[in-house]
Order: structure tokens, then sequence, then C-alpha cells
């Protein structure tokens, strides 16, 4: 398998791109890694952290634009051609790699694999799919940012993309698909959500129906459907509210040497707690939907995030993911048009 890797996509790039690299090859044998960005800089900083010993499976590109950040999505890849992000996606295009991952731009990597790639057969937009840490079980959320304005259709096809992610990648035997709502009645909600809810019903999924906020870490499903703008929200929030419960423990902690002597007996239980919720542990997002397989990486990625990421994308590949989209995607359309065909009244 080769993955291509945008070095010059995060916050601490490229060497924690590198780094992570090198510490994958280290891990998975039967991986290759194209390096994208800026050659003389990526080639000296792999050099220097150690990447001697895997340089048989490495190769090099040369990239001479980035995008950063702040950069709109769209216009960059469209003026940024010879962008690492653009170069990867292009890569996988052409049949070079079979995989990217990248921790830059959000928008723009989705941008760049939804016009360089196109969306596979069935499918008319892709939808990130994130992994989030419950007391249990981790669930898929989807979509938590690739496009804001959705329809009933869209979120159909989400909530059949995720349920195989759960099922190839996380191992879950029947995910649990849930829509994201207001409230649990299937009246409730928006245009959207109720649109969707008539579609997810008529599938052979698991659809539980919908479910409220509270249920996200109370009572978790395996997949929760929405679309993009309410998805983003719920990822984001949750990682605040994660790194703000941990600050206020330690700062709470810290008042007393009662306090002092309390965290120290309950370390592991915190420790414990801290790597579940910690999204390193998770690597990033499969972009679902597109021909190609695209891994967004949270733009604050350590090394040990970059890894797990090259990870993803290997367990993607190897499960053969699109694929089963394909096929399943086909075998839902027609079940929901052959419903409507017997429903409709008869002359």
């Amino acid at each position: 398998m080769k993955i291509a890797l945008d070095a010059m996509g995060g916050d601490f790039a490229p060497e924690a791109p590198i780094m992570g690299a090198i510490h994958a090859l280290r891990v998975f044998s039967d991986i290759q890694l194209i390096l994208v960005g800026t050659e003389p800089t990526i080639k000296e900083i792999f050099y220097k952290k150690g990447g001697n010993a895997v340089e048989q499976r490495v190769e090099f590109l040369h990239a001479s634009q980035v995008i950063s950040m702040e950069d709109p999505a769209i216009e960059s890849v469209r003026h940024k051609k010879d962008s690492s992000i653009s170069k990867c996606v292009e890569l996988v295009k052409n049949g070079k790699a079979d995989a990217v991952v990248s921790a830059g731009n959000t928008g723009a990597v989705v941008a760049a694999a939804t016009i360089f790639l196109r969306t596979l057969p069935g499918i008319s937009r892709a939808g990130i799919a994130s992994v989030i840490p419950t007391e249990k079980n981790p669930f898929i959320l989807i979509d938590s940012g690739a496009i804001i304005d959705s329809t009933p259709e869209n979120l159909l096809d989400f909530g059949i993309m995720g349920s195989i992610y759960s099922k190839k990648i996380l191992g879950v035997a029947h995910p649990r698909v849930g829509l994201l709502s207001i409230g649990t009645e299937n009246i409730k909600g928006n245009e959207l959500t109720r649109g969707a809810f008539k579609l997810l019903s008529k599938t052979h999924l698991n659809f539980v129906g919908n479910i409220e906020g509270r249920d996200l870490f109370e009572n978790p499903v395996d997949v929760v459907v929405c679309d993009g703008f309410v998805g983003n929200v719920v990822l984001k929030t949750s990682e605040s509210v994660a790194t703000a419960i941990v600050r206020w423990l330690k700062r709470e902690f810290s008042k007393n040497p009662v306090r002092i002597l309390g965290a120290l007996l309950a370390k592991g239980a915190f420790e414990s707690v801290r790597k579940k919720t910690n999204y390193e542990e998770y690597g990033g997002a499969l972009l679902l939907g597109i021909r190609g397989t695209c891994i967004i990486a949270h733009g604050s990625s350590t090394p040990k995030a970059i890894c797990n990421a090259i990870r993803v994308a290997r367990e993607a590949l190897i499960q053969n993911v699109n694929h089963i989209i394909i096929e399943e995607i086909k075998t839902h359309h027609e079940l929901i048009e052959c419903q409507k065909s017997s429903s409709l009244p008869v002359a």
C-alpha cells in the first residue's frame, strides 16, 4: 500500500508529520509513503529524525506551495495548484498512491478530493466520519464538517457509509444508526431531519430513529447522522468541553495538599480517561464517499496522531471500504425506489 502524506499540513508541520511517518513505517511493514512538501526541508528533517532505517520505503515529492489554515478552501485549491494538498490528492487520482493523509486545511482537503477524485457512484456528497469516544465505545459522527448544506438523500448516504465504517474499521457487528435531532419522535426536527428519517426508515440499516444531543454520551449509538454544520459544532464543542473539564480538575486538585494526595491516588483512573478521550489515539477522520481513500487528521496532530491517521488509511484499504460502500449504496437506493413504486396508487 502506497500512502501520500502531506508533510506541510498541520500546526506542527513539517516535523510532526515526518516523525509520524517514520514511526508508521517502523510499525507497519506493508506500507510505503510518499512525503509531499518542500523537498529540501522535509528530506533534511526525515534523515535528522532517524529515517535512514526506513528510507527504502519512502519517496519524496516536491511541492512549491502550501495552503495555510486561514486560506479559503476552494480558491486555494484552484490557485495553488502546486500545493502539498493538491499534489497528494493528484497522486491518488493518477494511481500513484492508494490513499492520502493530511492534517492541513480541512476545507481544502475536502475540496481537492471532491474536485480531483469525484464522488463514488450513487453518492452526490462526501462526508467526514469522525470517531468520538464515550465511556463504553466510540461512535461515528458523520458528517462532521465536509458540507454545510445537506439534503435528506445526503443524510441517507451518510448513514449507510457510517454503518460500513463502524463495521469494517471499528468492528461493530450490527451498528445502531441514530439521526441527530431535537426530539426522539419522528415528527420532531426540521424539514431536513424529517425527510432523512423517512429515508433511513426504509433501509436495512439498524436505524433506531431520532436521538437528541444528550444521548450522544449518556445513551450512545454507533453511528450519529447529521449535516456538516451541526456535526462540526458537535465535534468542536465536545473537544472543548473535554479539554475544559481536564483543566478544571487540575486546578481544583492543586488547591490544597489533601486534594493533591487524592489526585495522586486517582492518577491511574485519570490516565485511563485521558487516553480514551485523546484524539491522538484515533488518528484522523475518513472522508467517505470519494473515489479514493482520504484521511483528514486533526490540525494539532502530533507524530502519534499522524501515525494513527496512517493506520486508519491502511485499515480502510485492507477492508476495501469503498467497494463495499458502492454495493451498499446501490442496494439501499434500489430498495427505496422499489418501495416508492409499490406505494403508488394503481390506475
